[in-house]
């Protein structure tokens, strides 16, 4: 299982209540452009639409610029395969203040593509800085072990 594309923003801003793994819907130059990390998962979103799970606004690359389709969209939206208890549940959840649905990362299992989705909630400011805090004097910590 290889990471392809990771959202590394998520972990800082929000907070992870609960994790999915969805499997999701893309054309074969799209997978070739994901296995050699053409993408962004950088603003990306889901939204449920008619009972079923899409990302909006996720990059994907042309994996060749010069053979690509003129009217290929790299930020088109594409649908998350998910089961029926999975949508209901992510449903309900988006409707909830406060709560929203990201990704977290693509990645690929197998010869399959795989994305890992999160019920999320947005951080406080003063929770980002005692995260950066605690980062910088458990840095500080290493570099006096190391140098002794």
């Amino acid at each position: 299982m290889a990471i392809l594309l990771e959202n590394k923003k998520a972990h800082f801003n929000y907070e992870i209540l609960e994790r999915f793994q969805a499997g999701i819907e893309v054309v074969g130059h799209e997978v070739k452009a994901l296995r050699h990390n053409l993408g962004s998962l950088e603003g990306a979103y889901i939204t449920i639409r008619g009972g079923e799970a899409y990302i909006m606004n996720m990059l994907i690359s042309p994996y060749q610029v010069n053979n690509t389709d003129p009217t290929y969209e790299p930020r088109r939206n594409r649908r998350l395969l998910l089961t029926k208890k999975e949508i209901k549940k992510l449903e309900e959840t988006e409707h909830q203040a406060g709560l929203t649905i990201v990704p977290i990362s693509v990645y690929n299992n197998k010869r399959w593509i795989k994305m890992e989705i999160a019920i999320v909630r947005g951080k406080k400011q003063f929770d980002k800085r005692e995260v950066i805090k605690k980062r910088e004097t458990d840095r500080e910590i290493r570099r006096e072990f190391k140098d002794r």
